[in-house]
């Protein structure tokens, strides 16, 4: 009876460890959420101008040149992650935990927040609001949510880190920073709700101990199933 009373208080602090290491992770996922979205109110050019909806033309919407293209690749990522993040929280897995859907409603709003940074950067720049195609994903299927969630935060954080060293001006640079520093903590945290523990493995940490970084045209032939507008990038940077 020792024993078992033992075991059981064991578990009880171990249950309240895991409680408290929970909240720490939300609240922090909260905090670095809540940066970004200040950044956002504040904005990056000042640019108060409304965007223009001129931005199709023969060859899709154009992304423009230099830094500015750069800001538009990674608006329109961060469009599609939010686009994922609304359909996954408005249409939840089953059997999805309170736990589970509070992480990926924090996620949710912290790509909603990215998505209005980048617009509001941009200003009259910004291209229109992308669609995308969802359907080949299962949202009634927890598997399905996850592993799709991975392959967008995997690819997000290999974007920006492929795309900062094509960045000229060092405000923008330092605000990209920022933004991918979220990004790979939302990468680690849905790893860890695949298979606990597999948070930084060699699929996206190379042999020097470093974060796998990806070109643009990499990324953009990885996410082109899911984009259907067109797109014109040829002016985008890249190698």
């Amino acid at each position: 009876m020792e024993k078992m009373s033992s075991q059981k208080e064991c578990l009880v602090e171990e249950n309240e460890h895991l409680d408290k290491k929970d909240l720490r992770r939300r609240d922090f996922l909260k905090f670095t959420g809540a940066g970004v979205a200040s950044l956002a109110l504040l904005g990056v050019t000042g640019c108060k101008k409304d965007r223009h909806d001129e931005d199709m033309g023969a060859d899709g919407f154009y992304f423009g040149s230099g830094d500015i293209a750069i800001l538009n690749y990674a608006y329109a990522l961060e469009q599609l992650e939010a686009a994922f993040y609304i359909q996954v929280v408005n249409s939840p897995y089953s059997g999805i935990s309170d736990l589970e859907k509070t992480y990926l409603t924090d996620i949710r709003d912290h790509e909603v927040a990215h998505r209005e940074f980048f617009k509001k950067a941009l200003g009259g720049k910004a291209i229109s609001n992308l669609e995308f195609n969802l359907s080949g994903i299962n949202f009634s299927s927890r598997e399905s949510v996850l592993s799709t969630a991975k392959t967008f935060e995997d690819l997000g954080v290999s974007a920006y880190n492929g795309a900062g060293w094509l960045i000229k001006d060092v405000n923008y640079l330092a605000l990209a920073g920022k933004i991918v520093s979220v990004e790979a903590r939302h990468a680690a945290l849905i790893r860890d709700l695949i298979d606990n523990g597999s948070f930084a493995n060699m699929e996206v940490i190379d042999s020097n101990g470093l974060d796998v970084a990806k070109s643009p045209t990499m990324v953009l032939q990885a996410a082109s199933p899911f984009i259907k507008s067109k797109i014109d990038v040829k002016d985008l940077p890249t190698y």
